[in-house]
């Protein structure tokens, strides 16, 4: 393994240039905290790969003067936001603000929660193969979208999706087409929802799951859901902090929805090498369903958007899955596709 700040240097250099496609005459302002090693590490990275940026710790100026520093950007030009926990400038959405103009964004956020023995974890996702990413990415897409039906083996368990699934989203670091260049990083995710949320049942492993601190909890033994119309109806092998989790959900939206059917690519994570924040680990090559009635992206008729609260991501124990009859996912890898 190369040195952690040559490796950061590497993949930090192959995001700007390959993927944000961005060159030096473009102006950039990054913004950084000094608060935890990451948010060090990154923010000496991205001013050594972009050395004509301006390069402005938010802890040491007021929020209007980042503001200022921001409003400066120019169409095609680039923000990097290098966040322990994340920034907030009194009535101004960053990111909303900033692609609204047309600004290249590159997020880093909630870097407080990954650990220090995690920081080479999260550095390596940073990496950006655009042939991976870009070719096996769209072709998953042309898959799920075309679909009439998929299924996810765990561990001896069945989840079938018995309907056509949603247009699926692509967060692969290809932005060709789309209005707003940027993400959350690290990137690496192909995701959909089942369009009949009511075809969705069996059971279903997992490993992990966002508990009440937004963190990763990993129990000691996957647990079993047991689904049934779309919704988590029991568990076997729980433990308290997933029971807190539907507990939360059942007291608020009246019962657990599942929703989000999403494919992490990025092989910078797996069961084994992990990180804490949740935000970055749904990118872990393999599966990941989300409970809770939220959706952002999709929606569904009998959902009211304003009444409904949780999206809590679950990462599953994944032996295959099938779209239709195809396998696309064995071994712990996605398979090529034609």
């Amino acid at each position: 393994m190369l040195p952690i700040d040559v490796l950061a240097s590497r993949n930090v250099g192959d995001t700007l240039t390959i993927a944000m496609e961005h060159t030096a005459p473009r102006a950039a302002v990054i913004v950084a905290d000094q608060r935890t090693e990451l948010s060090r590490l990154l923010s000496r990275t991205y001013a050594e790969c972009l050395p004509g940026a301006r390069l402005l710790d938010f802890d040491a100026l007021t929020p209007e003067a980042v503001r200022a520093a921001l409003d400066d950007l120019a169409q095609n030009e680039l923000a990097v936001l290098i966040q322990s926990s994340v920034f907030r400038i009194p009535e101004f959405r960053i990111r909303v603000e900033l692609y609204r103009r047309d600004v290249k964004v590159i997020e880093h956020s909630n870097l407080e929660r990954i650990q220090a023995d995690e920081i080479e974890h999260d550095v390596a996702a940073l990496a950006y193969d655009p042939t991976y990413y870009r070719s096996l990415g769209h072709a998953l897409k042309a898959r799920m979208d075309a679909a009439s039906a998929a299924c996810i083996e765990s561990d001896g368990e069945l989840l079938r999706f018995d309907c056509r699934l949603e247009s699926a989203k692509l967060n692969i670091g290809d932005f060709a087409g789309l209005k707003n260049v940027g993400s959350q990083f690290p990137i690496g995710e192909v995701f959909t929802e089942a369009c009949d949320l009511e075809k969705v049942n069996g059971r279903v492993k997992i490993y992990a799951f966002a508990d009440a601190s937004f963190r990763l909890n990993v129990p000691p033994q996957p647990i079993t859901l047991l689904v049934e119309r779309g919704r988590v109806v029991g568990t076997s092998n729980c433990t308290s902090a997933l029971e807190q989790v539907l507990s939360t959900i059942r007291a608020d939206e009246g019962e657990v929805w599942l929703r989000e059917l999403g494919f992490g690519m990025n092989r910078a994570f797996s069961r084994e090498r992990r990180v804490s924040d949740v935000g970055a680990f749904e990118r872990v090559c393999g599966v990941h369903l989300s409970l809770g009635a939220r959706h952002g992206v999709y929606k569904k008729p009998h959902l009211n958007p304003r009444q409904v609260r949780y999206h809590i991501d679950c990462f599953v124990v994944t032996d295959r899955v099938r779209l239709d009859d195809q396998v696309v996912f064995a071994d712990g890898a996605w398979l090529a596709l034609d």
